[in-house]
């Protein structure tokens, strides 16, 4: 299944008060690879933005004065999410935003356009419990490189969130591989499954072995003959 990673901002916290979108950040992922699709707009949420918002995002009434309107790119945005599986850091938050903005044109709720909605808080909660969970605790805590976000974006933030997940998700028997993005950003792009390797086996030397015994019997020494396999062979 296709996954897409999504991100937005907004001219403030609550949507039911008339706080609307400014940006949306939406990247794909394919069998766990970056594909390169993806999709980014700037929108005129056509309100005054709350000003601990722009502090946040740094998206100005004046900067955002001639960008679309969300009616504007619904079309190509709903037709980029259509049957994936969508990824957002706090879900309620965002699908919030968009139920609103969906319900503003006639539109279907945001559950009948993506197959599944995956929420990496709720996942990051589970994994961690206890801790703190935003997208910063976490690119922090799974060494996901950050230091290049000095405000919020969306984009930018739908990109940690590919990376974040892919820690998130990764299994003993998976293998992530990092490329250099251009500017030296990594990325983990690529997960390879260890069954598809053959591993040699390398028997010990008879001197080898004969080592091991001496170091086991110096052990069971120290230890008054209380070692483990000395309890299990008896």
């Amino acid at each position: 299944m296709r996954q897409i990673f999504l991100d937005t901002e907004t001219t403030g916290l609550n949507p039911e008060s008339g706080d609307r979108i400014v940006e949306i950040g939406c990247i794909e992922m394919v069998s766990r690879r970056l594909t390169g699709e993806h999709r980014h707009f700037y929108l005129n949420p056509e309100r005054k933005g709350n000003e601990e918002a722009i502090k946040v995002h740094g998206l100005t009434d004046e900067f955002l004065a001639d960008k679309p309107k969300f009616v504007e790119v619904a079309e190509d945005l709903l037709g980029f999410l259509q049957g994936a599986e969508v990824i957002i850091h706090n879900a309620a938050f965002d699908v919030g935003f968009l139920n609103a903005e969906l319900k503003r044109l006639g539109r279907e709720p945001f559950h009948t356009v993506a197959a599944k909605v995956t929420d990496t808080l709720l996942m990051a909660r589970e994994m961690f419990p206890g801790k703190a969970n935003s997208l910063d605790a976490l690119c922090k805590r799974l060494e996901v490189d950050n230091t290049h976000r000095t405000l919020h974006g969306a984009l930018l933030d739908a990109g940690l969130l590919a990376e974040v997940y892919i820690r998130l998700t990764r299994g003993q028997d998976s293998l992530v591989i990092h490329h250099e993005e251009e500017g030296g950003s990594a990325q983990a792009n690529l997960a390879q499954d260890l069954g598809a390797f053959v591993l040699p086996v390398l028997a010990a030397s008879p001197e080898e072995v004969a080592a091991h015994e001496l170091v086991l019997k110096e052990l069971d020494k120290a230890s008054g003959g209380k070692t483990v396999w000395r309890t299990v062979m008896a």
